[in-house]
């Protein structure tokens, strides 16, 4: 689909601005592995991108966004600080929301830095904030990394609290998972019969599929020590609960979190990251009084933010797709860095959108 003259000069000056910042102007492939798509988001990743079969290269998709090809090149390079900017289609689905564009292109910054990462959070919020100056937009922010330290501060086991954070982008089946693992709701019949089972495998018919017998005898025995488990507390179920609700201006937010770090100890060491990056925010000439926070913002995502969140909506056209959005994601480094790890965060603007904000402007 060709893209408008205007979009696409848009997106040539919201790029230059980024280059002017420092940032190396990268191409990336449109055709992307997808067995790296799916090590790292899973088979939901299938209902987003466009899946492809390629004679020599196997299953690819077309890129849902530039983050994963940026990410693996700059973990070949081994450089640091570096800052990167691009422009260029990116393909989604719209199964949900059949009025919106399937292709459309992204213009993105980002940084990576482990000296200094609320400078770096602060740098590309504030690049995204002026690039959006005088339009009708609203930030919101958020941080899952405090999410996901109160997760691991539960008292319960591990198989526990490793299925919780790989749904925190999944907020039903989070939710369905604390419900279970609080007593608040019950096991399945189908799979507490098979648990209380003594032998499985009676009347059992031959073997299908992939898995042997001593996969599933493993998975039972994870099922057996997850169903004798004692329940979450109410208490440390609230506590997350509390983290969630939160609704405020930033400050006000910070406030409440270092309350309930008082009784979650585990969310500390995030909440004082959180602070120190609205000191970065505030130094860079941010209103942080006046920005939102959001204790569940982020969750939706694609899965590999793991820190900071934001985005920009507009205040006049709430039917539109968010303006911009961005955040950290340390994480995503670790895993396609083999192990190695690079503080990084990132943002992406849609031009098309920038371009229907700016005529209604006029």
């Amino acid at each position: 689909m060709p893209a408008d003259p205007a979009v696409l000069a848009e997106a040539k000056a919201l790029r230059q601005q980024f280059e002017a910042l420092g940032g190396q102007v990268v191409k990336a492939d449109i055709l992307l592995p997808s067995e790296t798509l799916l090590d790292l988001y899973g088979e939901d990743i299938r209902a987003r991108a466009y899946v492809t079969q390629d004679p020599i290269r196997g299953e690819m998709m077309l890129r849902p966004d530039f983050t994963l090809p940026v990410v693996q090149m700059h973990m070949e390079t081994f450089a640091e600080p570096a800052r990167y900017t691009y422009s260029g289609k990116v393909f989604r689905k719209q199964e949900d929301a059949a009025g919106r564009p399937s292709e459309y292109i992204q213009v993105g910054y980002e940084v990576f830095d482990g000296k200094a990462p609320a400078k770096a959070d602060a740098e590309v919020y504030a690049a995204i904030a002026k690039a959006l100056d005088g339009l009708p937009v609203r930030a919101s922010t958020g941080d899952i990394g405090i999410l996901m330290a109160a997760v691991r501060g539960l008292s319960t086991l591990q198989i526990r609290k490793d299925a919780l954070l790989r749904h925190i982008w999944r907020p039903r089946r989070f939710r369905a998972l604390l419900d279970r693992y609080g007593g608040r709701s019950s096991v399945p019949l189908t799979r507490a019969a098979l648990l209380a089972s003594a032998d499985p495998w009676a009347n059992a018919g031959p073997d299908i599929g992939l898995r042997d017998r001593a996969d599933i005898e493993a998975r039972l025995a994870f099922l057996r020590e997850d169903a004798s488990a004692p329940p979450l507390s109410s208490e440390e179920i609230g506590l997350i609960d509390a983290i969630l609700s939160i609704r405020e201006s930033a400050p006000i937010a910070l406030s409440h979190l270092r309350d309930i770090a008082v009784d979650l100890p585990a969310i500390g060491p995030a909440v004082a990251r959180m602070s120190e990056r609205l000191d970065a925010l505030a130094a860079k000439g941010v209103d942080v009084d006046d920005l939102d926070f959001e204790g569940s913002y982020g969750r939706t995502s694609l899965e590999y933010y793991d820190g900071f969140v934001f985005g920009f909506t507009s205040t006049l056209r709430p039917d539109l797709p968010a303006v911009a959005t961005g955040g950290r994601y340390d994480a995503l480094t670790r895993v396609l860095g083999q192990g190695r790890s690079v503080p990084a965060v990132g943002a992406v603007i849609r031009p098309d959108i920038v371009h229907l904000l700016r005529e209604g402007a006029q």
